[in-house]
This record gives structure tokens, C-alpha cells and sequence, in this order.
């Protein structure tokens, strides 16, 4: 099985160092660490607005540049977290607990020293975890029948939606709208048109270049166009020789590393989760297992190692689930499967067998990427802190041209540019009003396919609804998804309640 998989591996190396799929994946990274560094962008804003650009490329070099983008973010946010206090992107929120205050005390070089390499351990042993697990997952998920794959998707949605941040309840109702906006246009088996209201342009049904640019490009810039304060770049002052850590240092850091990269692809296999989660799971682990629990919060090493280390293991290992069983963890994912399926590619357990030179291009790209990212952090760290410098009325007007762009060369139609409007002004209304939209879109992307493999499930058992709790693994599925519904509701039940009376107050 290892001589097999490190046989894989060289035929990936020989994929991504291909001139072209270097050079998208060179692309990729840097993009990516230009929009970790910018508040505001972030991966699944700027993979919205590459997502066009994919159309007229090969799948293999698409995939690597858009994956370039993701885990290129991660190391950018970084940056700002630790030597700003700024957290562009919410994985990084807990580093700034730590990581600012150690800068305060002279140590920003170091504590982004110890960020590189916790990030690289964590993504190598996320990418060393993708190459083992994937292909057991496919030869488990071979056995999987309409009723199988029924059920896990129904664990996806429930695990995005209940686990996305905000009010489980809003996020099962986002999740539901995406389902409803997935079966716009025409049923393929009936040709009823379905939700179209008359309008010819939609008998297509939504496009995801049109959902995600709208909900993830016009909407996320509009709640954020109103960034108008200076950032305070007054300890961003960091030398290249800053950044080498002591031995003391990587001592108090070394077994937070190992511990951080663990969680974190524990995290991964569970869909809905992603970094976030896996990055405050982390931190709050490693800060109660401390024999010094009180350092944490000014300026303890283990607190910037383990959450930096978890979240990379975690960006890497949410690709396990999305290119073997064809089930996003995230926002993110779900984009990058709606870009698999725009080329023709349908993720799940026949990707690596049909599609070699993808999946295992990919991972060998994650190396690739990963050493890239290093070369670039080290030395360049005064540049990517200038860039902050940025006004936010330049990038907000340069972002919606883009989209605009994007939208109108997918198809050459005006009808969807107007449509990428109304969805990203109804998506601003959502986050205003505390909605999340990130569910809409998973919802969208496994709903179609949810669907499907229902009506497969009750034309196989002839509308026969046990067909879901007979076979073994459904059954399986479907009691994981009663535990996800239990623990909300426990959680709900177990939160403190206000024993004061607002009237009493008045």
C-alpha cells in the first residue's frame, strides 16, 4: 500500500511540475497570500471572482490554482493577526489572543517564525493523511448506494449548516433556501420547469458563478465597504533574522505543534467543520492541559503554535472528504466542487480511478505550494504589511469590476450580471440581519445531487422509506445526523437563561 502510494505520488510530481500547472500554482499561492493579508477578500470572495477564469482551462491547472488560493489565505492571515492585532479572516481570530501581545514584547519574528513552521507541519501532515485515507475512503465508499450517499449528503448539510457560525436554526434555513435554489429550472427527469416564475433565462436553472459571486463578492463588499480606519502598523517592524525562533522557543512549541496538527485533521474529517472550529478547538485543548494556563492570553508560544498548526491540518485535510466521497466541509470546498463539476468532473469515489492526474496532481501540488508560501512569507513580510496601507475605497470599486467582468465573459449574458445583483444586494440583507449566506451555497451544490440519489433510493426500494435504516451504513448516517439535531438541541437547552425581567429594570 505505501510502495503504491508513493508511486502515485511521483506520477502527481511529474503533474505539477508540468511548466503550466507550476506556474497556476505559483499564481494560486500568491493571490492567495495577498488576499490572507487584505481585510475584507478572503478565499471564498476572491475564488468567486477567479472562478470564470477556470472555464477555459484545463481542470488540473484550475483546481491547482484555486486550492492555491485557499491555503495560501491561511499564511496571510497570519500575518496580520500577530503583528497588527487584525484578524482578516476568522480562523486567525484566536492567534491574535497571543500572537499581538508577544509582539508587543519584541517577539513578532518569532512568534511568526513559530507560525511558519507550525503551518507547514500542520499542512504536511494534513497533505501525508489525504494520500493514505483518500483511497481507503473510496474503496469503503465503492460499496455506497443511492441510499449511502442519500444519507451521508444529508450528514453534510446538517453539519454545514448546524455547525456554520451564528444560530444553528438560521443556518438550517440557509441551507434550505440553497436546497430551494438548487432546483430552479428544469427537472431533468420530468422537464417541469420548476421555480421560474416564467422566466426563460432561469429554465437553466442558477448559475454557481452567479450565486457565489453575488452572495461571496457584491455582498460580503457591501457589508464591509464602510472600513474606513487606519491600521496601526507601529510594531509591524519585523527583520528577516527576527523570525528565527530560540531553542527555547521551538521546545515550548514543539508538542503544541503535534497537538494543534492533530486535532486539526480530526476536524477535517468531519464535514461543516473547517479551520474555525478546529483552530478555537485547539487553542482551548492546549490551554487546559497547560501547567501554566494563566500565561495564556500574554504572550504564550503554545497559544500562536497549536491553533496555527491545527488550522493548516485542517485546510488540507477538508480535501479527504471533497475529492473522495464529493462531500464539501466548507464554504470553500463547496466552491471548488462547483468548480470540478463546471469541467465535467464529478467528485466521489471515481475521481481517483478516472482522474488520476488531478487528485494526485493536487496533493503533490500541496507540497509544492506549502514550500512556495514559505519562500514567500520569510523574506517579504514588510511588503505584505505596506499593502495594508491600501485605502478600502480603491478595492471595493477594482473588486466589483471584476465580478462584473467575471459574470458577463461566462456566458456573455447581461440577464445573469443583473441577476449576480439581486442575488448579492439579498445576500447584504442576509448578513445584515445576521444571516449567514455560506449554507445557501452548500445547500445548492449537494442539493441537486441529494435529490438524485433520493428518487434512485425509492425507485430501487419502490417507495419504500425504509430502505434508509435496512442497509447498515445509512442507518449509520442517519444516527449521526439525529446526534448533530440532539447536541444543538442540547446546547440550546443548557444555555443560561436571563433571570432578570426586563420590566423590572425599566
Amino acid at each position: 500500500m505505501i510502495e503504491t502510494a508513493l508511486q502515485n505520488l511521483w506520477f502527481g510530481f511529474g503533474v505539477a511540475l508540468e511548466p503550466h500547472n507550476l506556474m497556476y500554482c505559483f499564481l494560486g499561492v500568491l493571490v492567495g497570500n495577498l488576499v490572507g493579508v487584505l481585510p475584507g477578500m478572503g478565499p471564498v470572495a476572491t475564488i468567486s471572482i477567479l472562478l470564470p477564469l477556470t472555464f477555459g482551462m484545463k481542470p488540473v491547472a484550475a483546481i491547482l490554482m484555486l486550492a492555491g488560493v485557499y491555503y495560501g489565505a491561511q499564511y496571510g492571515g497570519a500575518i496580520c493577526s500577530i503583528l497588527l492585532n487584525l484578524p482578516t479572516h476568522p480562523p486567525h481570530a484566536v492567534t491574535c489572543l497571543d500572537g499581538f501581545p508577544l509582539t508587543k514584547q519584541g517577539k513578532g519574528g518569532t512568534a511568526l517564525g513559530i507560525t511558519v513552521i507550525a503551518s507547514f507541519m500542520g499542512a504536511s501532515f494534513g497533505i501525508t493523511e489525504m494520500i493514505f485515507l483518500a483511497p481507503f475512503l473510496v474503496k469503503v465508499a465503492l460499496e455506497f448506494g443511492p441510499a449511502e450517499v442519500c444519507s451521508l449528503m444529508l450528514v453534510g448539510l446538517l453539519a454545514g449548516s448546524t455547525l456554520a457560525k451564528g444560530s444553528p436554526l438560521k443556518g438550517v434555513a440557509m441551507t434550505v433556501l440553497g436546497l430551494l435554489i438548487g432546483i430552479v429550472g428544469t427537472d431533468i427527469e420530468t422537464g417541469t420547469t420548476r421555480f421560474t416564475f416564467g422566466i426563460l433565462e432561469l429554465d437553466d436553472g442558477v448559475e454557481i458563478v452567479t450565486l457565489a459571486l453575488g452572495l461571496f463578492g457584491i455582498a460580503e463588499f457591501m457589508n464591509s465597504m464602510n472600513q474606513t480606519a487606519a491600521v496601526d502598523t507601529k510594531y509591524s517592524n519585523v527583520r528577516f533574522r527576527d523570525m528565527f525562533p530560540s531553542w527555547a522557543d521551538l521546545k515550548l512549541a514543539f508538542f503544541p505543534m503535534v497537538r494543534g496538527t492533530l486535532l486539526g485533521s480530526m476536524c477535517a474529517l468531519i464535514p461543516g467543520t473547517g479551520p474555525t472550529i478546529a483552530s478555537f478547538v485547539s487553542y482551548a485543548t492546549e490551554k487546559k492541559i497547560s501547567k501554566t494556563p494563566e500565561r495564556f492570553g500574554h504572550g504564550a508560544i503554545e497559544g500562536v503554535a497549536c491553533p496555527e498548526a491545527s488550522t493548516h491540518s485542517s485546510v488540507q485535510g477538508d480535501f479527504i472528504p471533497t475529492m473522495s466521497l464529493g462531500i464539501p466541509g466548507d464554504v470553500t470546498m463547496a466552491l471548488l466542487l462547483g468548480a470540478l463539476i463546471i469541467q465535467g468532473i464529478v467528485p466521489g469515489p471515481q475521481l481517483i480511478s478516472q482522474h488520476p492526474d488531478i487528485f494526485w496532481g493536487l496533493i503533490a501540488s500541496f507540497w509544492i505550494g506549502n514550500i512556495l508560501l514559505v519562500i514567500l512569507n520569510v523574506p517579504m513580510i514588510g511588503l505584505w504589511v505596506k499593502l495594508l496601507s491600501i485605502p478600502y475605497r480603491y478595492l471595493y470599486p477594482s473588486a466589483m469590476f471584476f465580478i462584473c467582468i467575471g459574470v458577463y465573459a461566462a456566458n456573455n449574458d447581461m440577464f445573469q450580471v443583473g441577476e449576480t445583483v439581486a442575488i448579492g444586494i439579498f445576500g447584504y440583507v442576509l448578513l445584515r440581519l445576521d444571516f449567514h449566506p455560506a449554507p445557501i451555497l452548500l445547500g445548492f451544490v449537494l442539493g441537486p445531487r441529494f435529490e438524485e440519489n433520493f428518487r434512485r433510493a425509492m425507485l430501487i426500494s419502490r417507495g419504500d422509506l425504509k430502505v434508509f435504516i435496512e442497509r447498515p451504513i445509512s442507518a449509520a448516517f442517519l444516527a449521526i445526523c439525529v446526534f448533530l439535531i440532539a447536541g444543538q438541541v442540547y446546547i440550546w437547552l443548557r444555555k443560561p437563561k436571563l433571570a432578570v425581567d426586563q420590566k423590572a429594570l425599566v
